[in-house]
């Protein structure tokens, strides 16, 4: 295999724009956008509503040329050679040395073409036409105007198979960039390669149950291999320390298409766990093919994790759970919605994904969502996952629109599919595939024009050509129709009692974050809650005029309708109004943060009912107000501070009774509000723990009224409620309850609550204080202070906690990240 982008002169012309003449420098992988950018002829898309010059660019086509050499006599006595593109965005025609190869239609498929009889030793002339996917799609939506999707994107964009995300979503701009994505490689084929290897991990059932025993395991390795007659694999197995468990073990491989099938014995394999139950040791799979004169044909390396991971769906006393088993273990599954980190996809790369997957493990993640509207993923992200323990549901690329399945459609898709389950298949971290993001809830309700026939080419797709792929790609894996889903057939797609769900009154139906101890949902794939980014982050893409929440830019950087407005009707309920945007951006960061703590923690309390919370969104894809508790410049938010806590292996948490659960409107008829806790324990480690419950009524400036503990047992895997408390004496806004969950002397996990809404309880000032001390930063308070943020000068710090609550005192924090230059700290009392 030669790599022909990297070390290769290219050059790309925009055709047709009069403003953008002649050829300028280009880079493969890359994009048209970045292009321009780096050769000073396009601003900064992400500016100010630079967006819209940058989308208007996009409506022309543009031209990528490159030249390389081949050294004849390595190729002459190939079978055939084949040039091979790893991704095009999107529409293309694709020519070498003056000869159509031919043209390309997907940007999430491999594209090759057989290029022997043109290649020449000298000056190889690559050519690779990009047609406007905006032209395409307006074109497409003229002649079929029924497809449709959500508003938020340009119309058409159904389509085109091309990341929807990139026409618009309700936190993306639309900036659909285009060019030659991934590399491009010159492939040599002779005699056979290898089209297909499949691992398929045999774990043997213990008689009686439902577990597998875990002290062996049998590789049932797949191959099919083109080419003629049969020829020698040679494969070998390293353990996770270097051994040779297999060292060239010799096999006979029919060629032809046929499915060749080889075992291999594993004793007491080393299980890879998700982060939190145990480590990720990962083996090394290396098959070789050998011709009959001993010349290696082609080869493939995997890193494969041994493990038995599925999902149950076993009926109950509810209706039917919905959970990860691993390893004989049912886990709670907790995460966030993964969207792509970049709409500029050149500016992506390893060390960025793995930077932001280790802020999902140093949050207690075990799992992450990959949102259907987006990219499948690289391989870079999966390697991470593998590494960090982080199971991944994978949607397929469909979401929030209808398609028509007509036959080329369907020969497209199934392609596409075909290419990523092959590449992705082999990976620890892979946990489940799902058929599309939201389609069977709103199909079944009709929405974007969905009649019959829609309907129908729904069922098609997800419930029959997407399994019938599966069950001869990856029969191994679950498959689930979509998210969310009852398991298909429109059956109550959005169930609070079986399958996974979305749930969003909290934020879209404008309801309190009480609402959500109403539920007892069996697995939550989707909810959220929007804030502001940094305001370093809002001073990238604002002058000094447009810093204002309502202002036009500000409102560019927000494509949820009307959600800054929502943040504010939010803001109004729960704290007293801020009087600069530095202020409001961390009052709305505090909100997000505290309507994610409410469902998370009330879910965990209800474990084994509910099963897995996954909030939206993890990232951002530009600069923008949205759902993310990560923005894009990698700034944490109060919210991701906040899920390292919820999402601790071992958690206490609070269901405390006062007005937010009873009544906030001042002026109803005075009653008696019930003011109580009740404490509970989450475990969701293999072990049981004996820990010490503590908790304390205080008053506004820390002191303590009364206090109480308890020893208690939390069996693995499973949450504890202690008994309610009732505080009936307490002063509804001068009185507090804080708590902590002990590990002999350390605390593990704590917090605190009010009675009341923030806005409304008497805080005196905590005269705050911070200090620099080694690699530790030191805060203290002369009072209760809620919320305690800190932050550096550029507001890039990452610290072992953040955003914590102060009962008096002081608490050391570690840097984590960034440097300690500038040092702020403040609280809920400056919210004012």
């Amino acid at each position: 295999m030669k790599r022909i982008d990297t070390d290769q002169k290219w050059t790309l012309r925009v055709l047709g724009d009069k403003e953008i003449e002649g050829q300028i420098p280009a880079t493969v992988p890359g994009s048209v956008y970045n292009d321009l950018i780096n050769a000073g002829r396009m601003e900064d898309p992400y500016w100010r509503d630079n967006e819209l010059k940058a989308l208007d660019l996009m409506k022309n086509d543009f031209e990528y040329r490159g030249s390389f050499n081949v050294d004849k006599d390595e190729y002459d006595d190939a079978d055939e050679v084949i040039l091979r593109f790893n991704g095009i965005d999107t529409i293309a025609d694709i020519s070498l040395n003056g000869h159509v190869l031919g043209s390309a239609d997907n940007m999430h498929r491999i594209w090759e073409y057989p290029v022997k009889a043109y290649l020449k030793e000298q000056g190889n002339e690559l050519c690779v036409i990009i047609h406007s996917p905006v032209e395409f799609i307006a074109g497409e939506f003229k002649k079929d105007p029924a497809i449709l999707g959500t508003e938020d994107a340009m119309r058409g964009f159904p389509k085109i198979r091309k990341g929807h995300y990139m026409f618009g979503w309700d936190w993306g701009p639309r900036l659909p960039d285009g060019g030659i994505w991934k590399s491009v490689e010159l492939l040599k084929f002779k005699k056979a390669a290898f089209e297909r290897v499949y691992i398929s991990q045999k774990w043997s059932r213990i008689p009686g149950t439902d577990e597998v025993a875990l002290d062996h395991v049998t590789l049932d390795i797949n191959t099919t291999v083109s080419g003629e007659g049969s020829v020698t694999g040679r494969v070998s197995i390293t353990d996770p320390d270097g051994n040779k468990l297999y060292d060239k073990k010799e096999m006979s491989l029919n060629c032809g298409g046929d499915r060749n099938s080889t075992l291999l014995d594993i004793d007491k394999p080393r299980l890879w766990w998700p982060n939190g139950l145990g480590e990720q040791p990962l083996y090394t799979l290396e098959i070789e093919l050998a011709g009959e004169d001993g010349e290696i044909c082609d080869s493939v390396r995997k890193r494969i994790g041994l493990r038995d991971l599925a999902m149950s769906t076993r009926k109950d006393e509810y209706g039917a759970e919905f959970a990860h088993v691993v390893n004989n273990i049912k886990f709670f599954a907790m995460g966030a919605d993964y969207i792509p980190e970049d709409n500029i996809l050149s500016r992506c790369s390893r060390e960025r994904t793995y930077d932001l997957l280790k802020q999902c493990k140093a949050a207690n993640f075990n799992c992450i969502r990959v949102w259907g509207g987006g990219l499948y993923p690289s391989d870079d992200f999966y390697d991470a996952c593998d590494e960090l323990g982080l199971v991944v549901w994978q949607d397929f690329m469909f979401a929030c629109a209808n398609y028509r399945l007509s036959r080329d459609f369907e020969e497209n898709i199934l392609s596409e599919l075909r290419d990523n389950i092959r590449r992705l298949a082999h990976h620890a971290s892979l946990g489940l595939w799902c058929g599309n993001n939201e389609m069977e809830m709103f199909v079944d309700k009709g929405e974007w024009g969905a009649k019959n026939e829609i309907k129908s080419d729904y069922v098609k797709m997800y419930e029959y050509l997407f399994p019938r792929l599966l069950e001869e790609e990856d029969p191994d894996r679950f498959y689930w129709p979509a998210s969310p889903s009852c398991g298909g057939g429109f059956d109550d797609p959005n169930s609070a009692d079986r399958g996974d769900v979305h749930y969003w009154d909290v934020w879209h139906g404008n309801k309190p974050f009480t609402e959500y101890r109403k539920f007892y949902f069996r697995y939550l794939s989707e909810f959220g809650f929007q804030s502001f980014p940094s305001i370093k982050t809002v001073e990238s893409f604002t002058l000094p005029q447009d810093r204002n929440v309502f202002s036009y830019i500000m409102e560019k950087h927000q494509r949820n309708a009307s959600a800054n407005g929502k943040i504010m009707n939010y803001m109004e309920q729960t704290f007293l109004y801020p009087n600069d945007l530095d202020t409001l951006i961390y009052a709305s960061q505090l909100l997000q943060a505290e309507a994610i703590r409410y469902g998370v923690e009330h879910f965990r309390r209800n474990r084994g009912r509910c099963m897995g919370t996954v909030y939206w969104q993890l990232n951002d894809c530009w600069p923008v107000a949205s759902w993310s508790s990560i923005d894009y410049y990698g700034r944490w938010k109060a919210l991701h501070y906040y899920a390292k806590r919820f999402f601790a292996p071992v958690m206490i948490s609070c269901e405390e009774e006062g007005l937010l659960t009873q009544s906030m409107n001042v002026n109803a008829e005075p009653f008696d509000v019930k003011k109580s806790i009740r404490l509970s324990v989450a475990n969701d480690t293999k072990s049981a723990v004996k820990r010490m419950v503590k908790w304390q009524l205080r008053n506004n400036d820390g002191s303590v009224i009364k206090e109480d503990s308890k020893e208690i047992d939390v069996d693995a895997l499973s949450a504890v409620w202690l008994e309610e408390i009732r505080l009936d004496d307490a002063s509804l806004y001068e009185n507090y309850v804080s708590y902590q969950l002990m590990d002999k002397d350390e605390v593990i996990s704590q917090g605190s609550v009010l009675f009341c809404p923030p806005k409304h309880f008497n805080f005196i000032d905590p005269a705050l204080k911070v200090w620099l001390e080694g690699d530790e930063i030191v805060v203290s308070s002369q009072a209760y202070a809620k919320s305690v943020e800190i932050r550096n000068e550029n507001d890039d710090l990452i610290l072992s906690d953040n955003f914590f609550d102060l009962n008096g005192g002081s608490r050391r924090i570690k840097i984590i990240k960034g440097e300690a230059k500038g040092l702020k700290v403040r609280s809920v009392f400056d919210i004012r």
